[in-house]
């Protein structure tokens, strides 16, 4: 058992101040209580840990490698993806634990405590099993256990090239997987890590565009045998492109789609849903599933812009994550989603909830929320129960000074200036130390090594 005494704590209720909270074995706070002198002092604001809800490790490696133009008619998206596809050719299992460690080191320093791993690169670069089917997914387990961080991680169903059995390119042939080896992959994975509380499983059909119709059918009725609380992920109507040759191959919108033929609930994360009708908006908001939301890498691949306004009118619940990894910061998703709709709707604090109320603190606990609803993982609050996953603010930043408590997540989200996060603990251990992690050195020399190798 530890305890920890905090000077000033979002709490459910709003800050608090001046109060201890006992951690057990575990890494699960199993009481609040008033302030105790023989706690461990925990200098500054704390907040809960965030949840990144959608990730690709792999790609934090191609960041800055797909910013020349590719096409004489302009890039999009699938100009992206071909540069993606080809680099991904060349990633081995130990570029793989490298770049992962890296990156969720670089999450730990940035306020998640926890992420969401959609992960796709199966096989190796012939597409063939390795002799462990699982090996990729064992190197990204490791390296979140080094660096620490919460992982709920989602192996990816992935079955075709595109809409109507389009046959795939040599980039996907790693990603293929039959529904059966699939399902055999998750039992793999649950028997490993049952009882684990720092590593969850689910599961992510990549999206209606890459699992048919059947093969979904057949992947939802196996995770509802193995475990019918999983998570459950699916990439949907993030371009344009993917609106247009749903409607020409089933006659329906994808997200409209997807709702008629599963059901959708609380366990779902539907990531991006960028491009939807005020239908399927107020039907993806009724369900309770989470959108999740990624400002950054949807402004990079020029995706578009969520409906947030009428989303959130409708009651709608969503989460941040850094999906292709090119930032890496809580803060710049939270601030970049505001903003993008405050460009679209010519108006200010669009996620706040109404009149008087801080935009920020908006932001910051629909994220924390959404978050770990979409991650299955009990965090995102300090109360009993929850996960030991706390972030702590330097209170001396410039961004804080000369405001109150009632401008804090303001500053935190608004203020922009050197990152104020100091000190991160997970499930009870402290992971970053006045902004360090304990192998960083390490762990940066082995990411290095692999980028030196990837060329």
């Amino acid at each position: 058992m530890k305890k920890f005494r905090f000077e000033k704590a979002w709490t459910p209720q709003g800050w608090a101040s001046e109060f201890s909270v006992t951690v057990d074995d575990q890494g699960y706070i199993s009481n609040i209580g008033d302030d105790d002198d023989h706690a461990e002092p925990v200098r500054g604001l704390v907040l809960p840990g965030f949840a990144n809800l959608h990730s690709h490790a792999f790609q934090r490696a191609v960041a800055g490698l797909t910013e020349h133009r590719q096409s004489g008619e302009g890039d999009t998206f699938w100009t992206w993806r071909k540069v993606m596809h080809r680099f991904v050719q060349a990633v081995t299992p130990e570029d793989q634990e490298a770049i992962a460690t890296q990156l969720y080191v670089e999450m730990l320093k940035a306020g998640y405590t926890a992420v969401g791993e959609f992960h796709y690169l199966h096989g190796d670069p012939s597409g063939a099993a390795y002799a462990d089917p699982a090996e990729m997914s064992w190197r990204i387990a490791a390296a979140a256990g080094r660096a620490g961080i919460g992982l709920t991680l989602l192996p990816v169903l992935y079955s075709v090239g595109g809409y109507g059995g389009v046959e795939i390119n040599a980039g996907q042939r790693r990603f293929i997987l039959e529904t059966t080896v699939f399902l055999d992959l998750i039992r793999a994975l649950r028997a490993e890590f049952d009882g684990d509380p720092q590593l969850r499983v689910g599961i992510a059909p990549h999206s209606v565009r890459q699992v048919p119709a059947e093969q979904l059918r057949d992947c939802l009725a196996g995770i509802a045998e193995i475990d019918a609380g999983a998570p459950i992920h699916i990439h949907v109507a993030e371009q344009i492109r993917d609106v247009e040759e749903h409607l020409r191959w089933a006659g329906a919108r994808p997200v409209d789609w997807l709702l008629d033929n599963a059901e959708i609930n609380d366990r779902w994360c539907l990531v991006h849903a960028t491009h939807m009708t005020a239908d399927e908006t107020r039907r993806l908001a009724a369900t309770d599933a989470v959108a999740g939301l990624c400002p950054t890498t949807e402004a990079n691949l020029g995706d578009g812009l969520f409906p947030l306004a009428d989303y959130l009118e409708a009651g709608g619940r969503w989460g941040i994550g850094s999906d292709c990894n090119i930032s890496i910061s809580v803060i710049e998703e939270l601030r970049w989603l505001e903003y993008g709709q405050r460009l679209i709707s010519h108006s200010r604090n669009v996620a706040s909830t109404g009149v008087g109320a801080s935009t920020g603190a908006c932001l910051v606990s629909g994220a924390l929320s959404g978050g770990a609803q979409a991650l299955g993982r009990p965090i995102g609050a300090i109360q009993a129960g929850q996960r030991a996953d706390f972030v702590v603010l330097d209170a001396d930043a410039l961004r804080f000074h000369g405001r109150d408590e009632a401008q804090w997540l303001d500053a935190v989200v608004f203020a922009d200036g050197p990152n104020p996060i100091r000190d991160v603990m997970v499930g009870g251990e402290w992971v970053i130390r006045d902004g360090h992690h304990a192998d960083e050195i390490e762990i940066e020399q082995a990411f290095r090594a692999a980028i030196d190798r990837l060329g």
